[in-house]
């Protein structure tokens, strides 16, 4: 290995949640052998946004550190459905769906994971080799008692709420995943913890050594508080257009900035403590978005469209000729968001609420030089920049 065993584990567990059992990786490490990393990805959807990429880039952090990455598509977990974190039985894609969603991935990973080093793999391989009878013994190694651990399931039982039997097999089938594929390290967000202590206790069944479980956070999405999705629109999507990634990464808190640098970025945790401390000593923040903004841009696109989205961005800035002089103000954002004409109206750079939504109309607001076109919009925790109404009215806001 190219790196101390130490320095192997400190890089590992950069902004993890847990590592089952952290003694085990570190024996592991120091073995010398190339690990057989996994991290699946059910095709839901045909685009990857950064929320995705967590996993992803842990998954580059071990081949940097000389492991084969195993990047599992769920084809056939995809058509059951993950039920994790689901009040209802979740709608299972087509098999269409699921191929068409698969092909995007595959073009889209590579832009983080070395080729090299990686092996796109597809569940349905070996689970349509799989007779009825395989299926029952796997089945036979799981009971309902421990099914019903999981807090989605228990909730549901307890509730009422139907639980098909195919949604028992999603677990079973993500564990069997594991044994068939060898695996010594599983990845996955901590929503998918008990799936992967599935996984775990079926290579044990089958007379494996049980995988190391390495869960990541789930990353919050632009407005800070519920996770990136695209569903809520808080997502910045990795074949985004530069200047609207850029625009979408500016826009992110101060204190969310870290996070996002801690889970995505590529520089160490001791560059971003300085650059953390110099802030708490006066620095802009603004500075170190845009070093991040421009990395993500460069690893997506590429370095030239970075230093156009900053151009780009800086050039809406001065068109306006924003104030260097603002005062940010703090406000309560409501749990289902602060309107923007009520934000317009309170910052007092409109008389009304009406005046707000003529303004918009009239296409004379602006945030952080991107023009508001939605009325209606609502501005979540967590979200901060510069409002412009017109040419002269500017303030700074963030909502918390």
């Amino acid at each position: 290995m190219g790196a101390s065993t130490k320095e192997a584990m400190e890089l590992i567990k950069r902004g993890a949640a847990e590592v089952i059992p952290e003694d085990v990786l570190l024996k592991r490490l120091g073995e010398g052998r190339p690990l057989r990393v996994k991290a699946g990805f059910d095709p839901t959807a045909p685009d990857l946004h950064l929320g995705h990429t967590v996993l992803l880039n842990k998954l580059k952090q071990f081949q940097d550190l000389g492991h084969r990455a195993l990047f599992l598509i769920g084809d056939f977990t995809g058509m059951i459905g993950d039920p994790t974190g689901k009040s209802v039985t979740r709608k299972p894609l087509t098999r269409e769906e699921v191929l068409e969603n698969a092909k995007s991935y595959q073009e889209q990973i590579f832009k983080i994971l070395d080729p090299a080093k990686t092996d796109v793999l597809f569940n349905s391989e070996w689970m349509n080799a799989m007779a009825p009878s395989d299926l029952i013994a796997l089945a036979a190694k799981h009971t309902v008692a421990r099914m019903l651990e999981r807090e989605d399931f228990n909730n549901r039982y307890k509730t009422g709420q139907p639980i098909a039997i195919h949604e028992f097999l999603y677990p079973l089938i993500q564990g069997y995943d594991s044994v068939a594929m060898r695996a010594d390290v599983e990845l996955g967000g901590t929503d998918q913890k008990f799936n992967l202590l599935v996984g775990r206790q079926l290579q044990e069944a089958y007379g494996q050594p049980p995988q190391v479980v390495l869960t990541m956070p789930i990353l919050e999405g632009l407005d800070g508080v519920q996770k990136m999705s695209k569903s809520l629109g808080n997502y910045v999507g990795i074949t985004d257009a530069p200047d609207e990634m850029f625009g979408k990464l500016m826009s992110v808190s101060d204190e969310l900035m870290w996070r996002y640098m801690e889970l995505l970025s590529a520089e160490s945790m001791a560059t971003i403590g300085v650059w953390r401390k110099a802030c708490q000593d006066g620095a802009n923040p603004r500075d170190y978005k845009v070093k991040f903004a421009q990395e993500m841009i460069t690893r997506f696109h590429d370095r030239a469209a970075a230093d156009r989205a900053l151009e780009n961005f800086e050039a809406r800035f001065k068109q306006g000729l924003v104030p260097d002089d603002l005062v940010e103000v703090a406000l309560d954002a409501p749990s289902d968001g602060y309107p923007i004409a009520n934000l317009l109206k309170d910052l007092t750079l409109t008389a009304s609420t009406s005046e707000s939504i003529r303004m918009i109309k009239q296409g004379g607001v602006k945030i952080d030089g991107e023009k508001i076109e939605d009325g209606k919009l609502s501005l979540q925790k967590g979200a901060a920049g510069v409002i412009q109404v017109g040419k002269r009215k500017f303030a700074k806001f963030a909502l918390r």
